[in-house]
């Protein structure tokens, strides 16, 4: 099989490509024929599928309270006095890629006011803004000009990278940020300027703002970790920067995605990357080959990547700290929708890097079976299930006993409805933890009366995981498997 994979390479990954699409569609329609075919199988899918998911909101509402006690213990520990307990903290770099293309001036003022704030001496810490060639020359020399001079003697680097798009690449974040990065290594670490050893890099967005002991803690992780070479280190994302000025909708989606965010720091079981952010030491992503200039998606992709390039072994570390991030926002409430929806539908194309993933899976001979396989599979689920959780858990039996009422009348028809009934009642309990957490960590800049109200926003749940979570994520798949390839589109920052 590994040959006859290799010598088909492109009809592998064709083939390949077209599963998640494959597979989302017959596991969404499965109920609306089944039930005609072998009814009792799908009522049993669906109350199986219920159970299952009462058991990933009970896993989140547990692992979201474990990482809210370590983020507040976090938040008030003295890091760089355990950092200093190292003889070699002080040769630590850390190189910031900030890729950006048309955010304004002031998302990247408050990003940068974010590191000059940190705990770490800001020396220790080399800044690259990795702008596009396409952006009018006058708007991006403006505005880095005008950065340098307010921020740029802060640190021990602040460097400006202009990616020209060439043939083979792809317009996104990985053609920006691998541009950037070998440019770092070519003009700062091959001629021993830096110590590749000593050296991570953090990978961005324009709109983070850091947490102001982000850097200590990376830091001492990365020299406490004797592995340090085979791991990843991610925050706690949370898209909460503007939070209050979104409509409602957008605000209930990216509370959603923030308190997942949370939930997954502390599961070692599926940790792989989260979107927008994390850092590495230099040495693993140039032994890695940097990120793939021709792909959209970025962070999986250059995990995955650095996985089977090192053999296997590859973790992530949490860094229980929050990091805030913009949510979609746009000059009119339905720009920012349809931004929101692109936003999802590109997060939603990370499966176009299955069919690469398991294609190294099949051929790799040197990483141990269960490493590779468990991490594929925790992939596989997460991109494969990403637009059928919806139809499943929400439409359930209703429709597919709507058109075979015959089986509604039986005895399972009619017990299976109800017991999916309650356990997604008893699961909405859980919901009462996420707006615990929610409070604590939403900015405290809104009118009282906003805040307390915003609780029953959560009512447009199943409208808002439709809208930008199935659909988009639908979209994504079948164009994949029909071949349809997307564009990188930069979310609109205002």
């Amino acid at each position: 099989m590994r040959n006859w994979i290799k010598r088909n390479e492109k009809l592998t990954l064709r083939l390949l490509e077209m599963l998640p699409g494959f597979f989302s569609w017959n596991m969404i329609l499965l109920p609306y024929w089944g039930i005609f075919v072998f009814p009792n199988f799908v009522a049993y899918f669906v109350l199986l599928f219920n159970v299952y998911w009462f058991y990933q909101s009970l896993l989140i509402a547990v692992t979201s309270i474990v990482s809210h006690l370590k983020i507040q213990a976090a938040l008030n520990y003295d890091w760089l006095s355990d950092l200093k307990t190292f003889k070699d903290w002080n040769k630590l770099n850390h190189v910031v890629i900030i890729p950006t293309y048309k955010e304004p001036l002031h998302i990247l003022e408050r990003t940068m006011q974010s590191l000059i704030s940190q705990t770490l001496p800001t020396k220790m810490i080399t800044v690259i803004i990795a702008m596009e060639e396409k952006e009018p020359l006058k708007d991006r020399d403006t505005k880095f000009q005008t950065l340098n001079s307010k921020f740029g003697n802060k640190f021990n680097n602040f460097i400006q990278t202009v990616h020209k798009l060439v043939p083979g690449e792809v317009v996104g974040k990985a053609s920006n940020e691998r541009f950037a990065a070998t440019y770092y290594y070519k003009n700062y670490i091959k001629d021993n300027r830096e110590n590749l050893d000593y050296t991570t890099i953090t990978s961005c967005d324009a709109d983070h703002t850091f947490n102001k002991n982000y850097f200590s803690a990376l830091s001492f992780k990365f020299l406490d970790n004797p592995k340090r070479y085979k791991y990843f280190w991610q925050p706690a994302i949370l898209f909460y920067n503007n939070i209050w000025q979104v409509p409602s909708p957008i605000r209930v989606l990216n509370t959603l995605m923030s308190i997942w965010n949370l939930s997954q720091l502390p599961r070692k079981d599926r940790l792989i990357i989260g979107p927008g952010h994390y850092s590495l030491s230099f040495k693993l992503l140039h032994k890695s080959g940097y990120w793939d200039a021709d792909k959209i998606p970025e962070d999986w992709g250059i995990f995955f990547k650095s996985f089977y390039k090192a053999g296997g072994g590859v973790e992530v570390e949490p860094i229980y700290l929050p990091l805030f991030a913009d949510a979609v926002q746009s000059h009119s409430t339905w720009q920012t929708f349809k931004n929101q929806y692109l936003q999802i539908q590109r997060w939603a194309w990370g499966a176009s890097d299955d069919s690469w993933i398991i294609r190294n899976y099949l051929i790799d001979r040197k990483i141990p079976f269960w490493d590779k396989t468990t991490r594929v599979v925790q992939a596989l689920k997460a991109h494969f299930l990403w637009p059928v959780n919806w139809f499943i858990i929400t439409i359930g039996l209703t429709i597919p006993t709507l058109i075979n009422p015959a089986f509604g009348r039986t005895a399972l028809g009619f017990m299976v409805p109800k017991l999916s009934s309650i356990i997604l009642t008893i699961s909405l309990a859980f919901l009462l933890v996420m707006i615990f957490i929610d409070n604590v960590y939403k900015p405290k800049d809104a009118p009282y009366w906003k805040r307390v109200f915003s609780p029953l926003e959560f009512v447009l749940m199943p409208v808002v995981g439709f809208i930008f979570g199935a659909i988009p994520g639908l979209d994504a798949h079948t164009r994949l498997m029909l071949g349809k390839y997307i564009q990188y589109k930069v979310t609109e920052k205002v």
